[in-house]
């Protein structure tokens, strides 16, 4: 008798094979956490996206815009002016606003390092003008164009074919220019009415504003000295 109820009172092993479960609102809770990183993490990753974005498009805009510059002052550096053998000096500049915005116009005759002269004395080779004109597909730009043609044509270039001008850039929003003539600074300069010797500004302003690829104002300006305005032949 004993024997038999020790029997039937001995404890059963626990079950084996399944464990206890998440419960419904620990898996909400896993989940809602889960959201708050993964949204932490979209937002850090369009931060350095952005950024890396910006600083391309400025870096863009920057180059654009000092390789503009650049090209301008070694044109206006080679201006001629000659005051003891003759020459055909030519700079005008014309002030002009657009919009409410200035946007100048520049002619210059400059010699062209890369070319060997072909005419006697101190004859310019080349005569290089910048202008300004709407950007059709982005109101409020505009595009900065360069022409060249040779000094040999002179002035009259009627029933001449000349080469179309380029566009050096088509996101310009400012361009002004400024000489100086060792007193004061001008707002527009012509050097066919002014004397002999005389024709050229001592240094030019360049202020130059365009927009980086989103929109953003890049600003740059120099001021370029012009050699040949100095007495030296």
């Amino acid at each position: 008798m004993s024997i038999r109820y020790a029997h039937c009172c001995k404890a059963k092993p626990p079950a084996s094979g399944f464990a206890r479960g998440f419960t419904l609102i620990e898996m909400m809770l896993a989940v809602a956490i889960l959201g708050i990183i993964m949204v932490m993490l979209a937002g850090s990753f369009h931060a350095v996206v952005a950024g890396k974005t910006y600083a391309e498009n400025r870096l863009q805009g920057d180059r654009e815009a000092r390789a503009i510059l650049n090209q301008m002052a070694s044109e206006l550096e080679g201006a001629i002016q000659t005051p003891l053998v003759a020459s055909h000096v030519l700079l005008v500049g014309q002030a002009s606003m657009n919009n409410g915005v200035p946007l100048d116009s520049i002619s210059i005759s400059t010699l062209d390092v890369g070319q060997r002269r072909s005419v006697s004395g101190f004859g310019s080779a080349e005569v290089i003008q910048y202008f300004g004109k709407p950007n059709p597909e982005h109101p409020g730009w505009f595009m900065l164009m360069r022409q060249k043609r040779s000094a040999l044509l002179g002035s009259n270039t009627a029933g001449i074919k000349l080469p179309p001008p380029v566009v050096l850039a088509n996101d310009i929003l400012e361009l002004h220019l400024r000489y100086y003539n060792g007193n004061m600074w001008l707002e527009s300069w012509n050097s066919n009415s002014l004397p002999p010797g005389e024709q050229l500004p001592t240094a030019v302003s360049i202020n130059l504003v365009l927009a980086d690829p989103s929109g953003a104002r890049i600003a740059l300006s120099t001021r370029v000295m012009l050699p040949m305005a100095f007495a030296q032949w």
